[in-house]
């Protein structure tokens, strides 16, 4: 087969026939089962379902966190089996973003030292790190925040210091896992805008979520059932 064209846009995820199955013992549980899909670049896309659908499962394949048990997962064209895991650890900490419900905020620690984490472990040089985190903060709106510590912050304002922290290192992709979920309605809702604005931006979002305010935010939503796509709109 010939090479793609330069006029060829590569997904920058694309799960192709993906299944993960969980052994306990004699046991197996499967979480996913063949599950194909495409998020492309700038795509806002949220993955809705019950409890116990693949969700979360999904989101850790696809933050590298954990490998199918069979099928392909390529990110930005590269398959990612072929990758040993000091390969896949180098991947997510450049090219990925996470967005967790519950922050994961140092709090003996300052808003900027807090976003400065993720720079550490990226490899970023020393003399990058600072400025990176401001330029950050200051893309989430908290450029008047930076020397607080995290227990003088409102959820909202702690939930943008993780955005903050995942975007620091510009990646290509943010996965959020039920990014409202400890958030009021009207700071969910402002959460909500800024997401809209990453999106404008170009960054491709895969958020899952039990809230249909945020699903209904994105381009579109990926229904999973019993670890399959169930409706795919």
């Amino acid at each position: 087969m010939a090479p793609p064209g330069d006029d060829v846009v590569v997904p920058v995820v694309e799960l192709r026939d993906v299944s993960r199955t969980f052994v306990a013992g004699d046991v197996s549980v499967p979480a996913l089962r063949d599950v194909s899909m495409k998020v492309g670049q700038g795509e806002y896309v949220a993955v809705v379902g019950p409890s116990g659908s693949g969700k979360s499962t999904m989101l850790n394949l696809v933050g590298l966190l954990d490998r199918p048990s069979k099928g392909t997962y390529l990110f930005e064209g590269i398959d990612t089996s072929t990758l040993d895991e000091g390969q896949r650890a180098g991947l997510r900490s450049r090219r990925i973003g996470f967005v967790f419900q519950s922050f994961h905020i140092l709090a003996h620690r300052t808003v900027i030292e807090n976003v400065m984490l993720s720079t550490i472990y990226n490899g970023m040089p020393r003399s990058d790190r600072v400025p990176s985190a401001e330029t950050s903060l200051l893309r989430v709106g908290l450029g008047n925040r930076m020397d607080f510590l995290p227990t003088k912050l409102s959820g909202g304002e702690r939930q943008r210091v993780a955005i903050a922290r995942a975007l620091v290192t510009r990646p290509a992709l943010l996965l959020a896992d039920e990014p409202t979920g400890n958030l009021d309605s009207t700071t969910g809702g402002a959460m909500l805008g800024l997401f809209d604005e990453l999106r404008a931006d170009g960054l491709t979002l895969i958020v899952v979520t039990h809230d249909s305010q945020v699903s209904a935010h994105a381009d579109r939503a990926i229904h999973l059932r019993d670890g399959r796509i169930e409706v795919l709109t």
